[in-house]
């Protein structure tokens, strides 16, 4: 039980790979006073640029529940992520469930295909050369080319982006333990997913499955935000405080 039936549902949201917290701070103005926007910062980015990276996956997801591990006990809250960020709020929100934690009111997973299917043509993009990962990674877009023009900034960038995707084009999901939440799930049309990565996301829950399909490829959350803020907001509107 929380604490008081006034506070606001927390928004967690966890950044795509090489991406900081500051992905999501243009969001605030845009979800309303109902909703307590919290974006994290990993390791080795933003205000923790000097962190170690994570060795894997597991790794981001027990630093992210050090954090956020109060605060879900404290007042009801949302998990939010896209791409690697969604694979961190899965994990996550499986690791608050073992824990007997008060778990999320609902799920958000943002441009990424459900996490038990495994394609055999799935690109590998952290055992690129440096030169080839440049270029795929600029056609996925959501990364400035300016951080590829400057030698300063590659030094810096580059490790941290490649582990990332390292990271997340390790890490298997061994088995499905459906959530007892309903989930929302945000792909874009042109992103490289096929039929079943996106629906298959319904094993993932015992309740509701919601999708939305916006235009633009694997970064539609940079053109659509207008649009995800009002998915968000009607998500939470159907949760009462009484509720948690």
């Amino acid at each position: 039980m929380y604490s008081s039936k006034s506070s606001p549902i927390k928004l967690f949201c966890f950044p795509y790979a090489g991406g900081s917290a500051m992905v999501y701070h243009s969001w605030k103005m845009g979800l309303g006073t109902e909703i307590e926007l919290r974006p994290i910062e990993l390791a080795g980015r933003g205000r923790r640029i000097n962190e170690a990276p994570y060795k894997d996956l597991r790794e981001a997801v027990e630093d992210v529940f050090a954090m956020i591990q109060k605060e879900t006990q404290q007042s009801p809250y949302i998990l939010f992520g896209h791409s690697m960020g969604a694979m961190i709020a899965y994990e996550l929100a499986q690791k608050i469930r073992k824990e007997k934690m008060p778990g999320p009111l609902h799920l958000f997973f943002s441009g990424k295909g459900a996490l038990h299917i495994n394609r055999p043509d799935e690109k590998i993009y952290h055992k690129f050369n440096d030169a080839k990962f440049k270029e795929e990674v600029l056609e996925l877009g959501g990364t400035p080319p300016q951080f590829f023009e400057h030698p300063e900034l590659m030094d810096l960038f580059l490790p941290l982006l490649k582990n990332d995707f390292r990271i997340a084009e390790t890490h298997r999901l061994k088995t499905i333990e459906a959530f007892d939440q309903d989930i929302t799930v945000l792909l874009g049309r042109e992103d490289d997913l096929n039929k079943a990565e996106c629906e298959e996301w319904v094993k993932h829950t015992s309740q509701s499955c919601h999708f939305h399909y916006f235009p633009g490829g694997h970064f539609f959350i940079n053109d659509e935000q207008e649009n995800i803020f009002k998915i968000i907001r009607d998500r939470v509107q159907q949760y009462s405080l009484s509720k948690c």
